[in-house]
């Protein structure tokens, strides 16, 4: 999909590329650099776009072989269009939800010297404990991702698989490789991959900047922001109806690694909160 004149090449469903991609379809619509970086305005546009992707998630994504998703319609200028205007309107929209973080999933993302770019997420999820003879992995378990009533898009049924907020990213200029992305963190992944993207390419951060910039997350009505957001700005939402929770760490929400090539030079980012790194092979 587009956004801001460049190519972001993201995974299709079951995975959690959808909600990224719809996120910011509908973020296009709005001047983002003049709300200014985690204002509370901005972070309001930001958390009701985030609430539309995972109410949408919810109603439509599932194993494409079961429930064919309306990809077209999520993603096109008429809805994006829609959803922006019912946010500049006020609308809040409702999201009943809990969100988890997963502390079994990796992700590396990787730019060779002729440039070839791979990103790569994996996950035990809720880990089986059961290691198939003579492979030595665990399969994964990760049941409480499907929807436990019948007749939804994420509904358990034989041979279906279930949604994965597994979302690497890797972002095109001109036809070219310009950044690659990914994330661990449960249901965080794409509300992470996201601000790290808007960061990168509204804001000009460079990935270090991108990855390591406070974060918040709207997967439920209340907006849960990092301990490094004002106060301030805190109060901000409050007073215009939100519940906001505090996270006591300093880099919640996902944890977010990546590579830019702007001009032919790499340079990497590793979130903070995480034993990750960024590393150069000569």
């Amino acid at each position: 999909m587009g956004y801001r004149g460049r190519l972001v090449a993201l995974p299709a469903p079951p995975a959690g590329g959808i909600m990224v991609a719809e996120m910011l379809r509908i973020l296009e619509q709005f001047d983002l650099t003049a709300l200014g970086h985690n204002s509370p305005d901005y972070m309001r546009v930001v958390a009701e776009a985030m609430k539309v992707a995972g109410r949408d998630k919810d109603r439509h994504i599932g194993d494409p072989r079961f429930v064919p998703p309306p990809l077209a319609q999520l993603l096109s200028d008429a809805y994006a269009e829609e959803r922006a205007s019912a946010i500049r309107a006020g609308e809040k929209l409702h999201l009943p939800r809990v969100g988890a973080d997963s502390q079994h999933t990796t992700t590396v993302s990787c730019v060779d010297a002729q440039g070839m770019v791979a990103s790569l997420t994996h996950t035990l999820g809720l880990p089986s404990g059961v290691i198939p003879p003579g492979t030595g992995f665990m399969l994964n378990g990760a049941m409480n991702w499907y929807d436990p009533r019948p007749g939804r898009a994420g509904s358990i049924a034989p041979g279906k698989r279930r949604f994965s907020s597994m979302s690497p990213t890797i972002v095109l200029e001109e036809g070219h490789a310009v950044a690659t992305m990914g994330a661990p963190g449960g249901a965080w992944i794409p509300i992470a991959i996201l601000q790290a993207l808007v960061n990168l390419l509204d804001f000009g951060m460079t990935m270090q900047e991108a990855v390591q910039a406070p974060r918040f997350s709207a997967t439920s009505d209340a907006i849960d922001i990092g301990n490094r957001i004002p106060r301030a700005a805190q109060r901000a939402l409050e007073a215009m109806g939100y519940e906001v929770r505090r996270s006591p760490a300093s880099y919640p929400f996902a944890a977010v690694h990546g590579i830019v090539m702007w001009d032919g030079r790499l340079e990497g980012g590793a979130d903070p909160q995480r034993d990750g790194l960024a590393a150069g092979i000569a």
